[in-house]
């Protein structure tokens, strides 16, 4: 058996990696020139970054025990701190009492908490929307302060528009009530995923673990082809049997598995009705712009990430580096932090040249007072195009009937962030690697890949890295 790997992001070289460890011959093809996808580690001015802030953590021993096996000690665990830039004030997140109290003030804090009380005996009915998710689990207050804002920058869209399975999937299972508690009890430990005070870290940056693991494809004679786009996937009565190259080549091979976007992809099949790749036409994706400053200082603010509320700004997060391991500042004193601003394909914001994105970046970042404009000494622009699905209102229904449509085809498999269109982080991708490669050596579809941080629970009955003893 021979299969072929569209991408080489952590979904795609997790299945790559286990189906060449058991006797499948695997090749690779990955459109940009380094591998890791999303994930990718990278030098800039003598230090390593990340394509913004990229942790690790599970509570799933089979996602655990193969991120381990790909860093071996080489980890650190990182305390996190995160706090939300809003109304010119830092709020920790997770939540301190004390600090969210003397910010928000007496009278803001009675609101939000009555706001709270209100919505939990006045529930609105079905819930459609992100809006209506959010405000029904923590009051109308809550969500206008510390959520709407930051979703409608990343997102592009009203809240109202924004489907609230997006909020089940990445804030489901946070309680109010054991957020207080925690605000209230010192170093209560959580496991919300969203929560975690401590996540894993490669000391050398994110990208590690996929570095490695195309090391030992190619020991185990798998082939990475880098700046190689696949322009479809081949199908022949039924049954996925290859890829078309850009060069109009068809490569042949038994398996076909793909991380590149789905929408993209499930168009290149034909004689799918109509309807397929109108939905697939609906479903759209959302645009990254990393503006890195380098800042000529090594004291600037302890976080890990900041997730900035502030309407006068336009970046919605920033990753400060010096804060993950020493091990990627190489020595240097100068800290690197990451902008993120969000834009979709025809947006100004865009197509907006690397000078300007830089100069940009740099008006905002002052704005915040977190950065002297004195202190900015270089700007460097990376664009990543289609980062994040879109979970508009209705996405399922269209999401339905392509899964509908991919699964009628033998022999093919979707996974991954962009390739399953699901809001993955790396821990989910990973999964959905192993498990797809599970289903091609077993001949079966025993794993519903599409179930992957929608259904499957996969942080119940294990243990954190934490837990185990983690690096320091």
């Amino acid at each position: 058996m021979n299969a072929v790997i569209i991408g080489a992001g952590p979904a795609g070289l997790t299945c790559a990696l286990k189906l060449a460890e058991g006797g499948v011959a695997v090749d690779v093809y990955e459109s940009e020139p380094q591998i890791g996808g999303m994930t990718k580690s990278f030098d800039l001015w003598g230090q390593k970054v990340d394509l913004g802030p990229h942790r690790f953590f599970s509570m799933d021993e089979k996602i655990n025990s193969f991120w381990l096996s790909q860093v071996g000690d080489e980890y650190v665990m990182v305390d996190r701190l995160t706090r939300i830039y809003y109304d010119q004030k830092f709020f920790f997140y997770p939540v301190k009492a004390i600090n969210a109290l003397t910010n928000l003030g007496f009278f803001e804090a009675c609101t939000c908490i009555l706001s709270y009380l209100k919505a939990q005996f006045h529930k609105k009915g079905e819930e459609k929307s992100f809006e209506e998710w959010v405000s029904n689990k923590f009051g109308y207050k809550l969500y206008s302060i510390f959520f709407k804002t930051y979703s409608e920058r990343l997102w592009g869209i009203p809240c109202t528009e924004l489907d609230a399975d997006f909020a089940r999937q990445r804030i489901k299972g946070l309680d109010m009530i054991e957020v207080i508690k925690g605000a209230l009890i010192p170093h209560k430990e959580t496991k919300h995923k969203t929560l975690v005070e401590q996540f894993a870290y490669p000391k050398m940056g994110g990208g590690i673990p996929y570095e490695n693991m195309a090391v030992k494809l190619e020991r185990l004679g798998s082939r990475i082809y880098t700046n190689t786009s696949v322009k479809g996937i081949f199908v022949e009565e039924g049954v996925a049997k290859g890829i078309l190259l850009e060069d109009g080549s068809v490569r042949n091979y038994d398996y076909v598995v793909s991380s590149a976007p789905f929408t993209e992809m499930i168009c290149t099949i034909e004689k799918f009705p109509e309807k397929v790749y109108k939905a697939a036409r609906e479903l759209i994706y959302r645009n990254t712009t990393l503006v890195y400053l380098q800042i000529g200082r090594s004291d600037l603010f302890q976080d890990n990430w900041i997730y900035v509320h502030d309407k006068s700004v336009g970046f919605g997060r920033i990753t400060n580096f010096r804060n993950w391991s020493s091990a990627i500042l190489r020595g240097k004193k100068e800290t690197i932090l990451a902008l993120e601003y969000w834009s979709y394909d025809n947006d100004r914001l865009w197509k907006l040249g690397d000078r300007e994105m830089i100069q940009l970046a740099k008006e905002e970042i002052v704005k915040t007072g977190l950065v002297m404009e004195k202190d900015i000494l270089d700007g460097y622009v990376v664009r990543l195009h289609r980062s994040y699905p879109v979970y508009n209102t209705g996405y399922q229904d269209r999401m339905k009937i392509l899964q509908e449509a991919a699964d009628s085809i033998k022999n093919l498999a979707f996974i991954g962030r962009n390739g399953s269109f699901k809001y993955n982080n790396q821990d989910h991708s990973i999964l959905m690697g192993l498990l797809a490669a599970e289903n091609i050596v077993s001949g079966t579809r025993k794993n519903n890949l599409w179930a992957v941080n929608t259904d499957y629970d996969y942080q119940e009955g294990g243990k954190s890295l934490d837990e185990k003893g983690g690096k320091k």
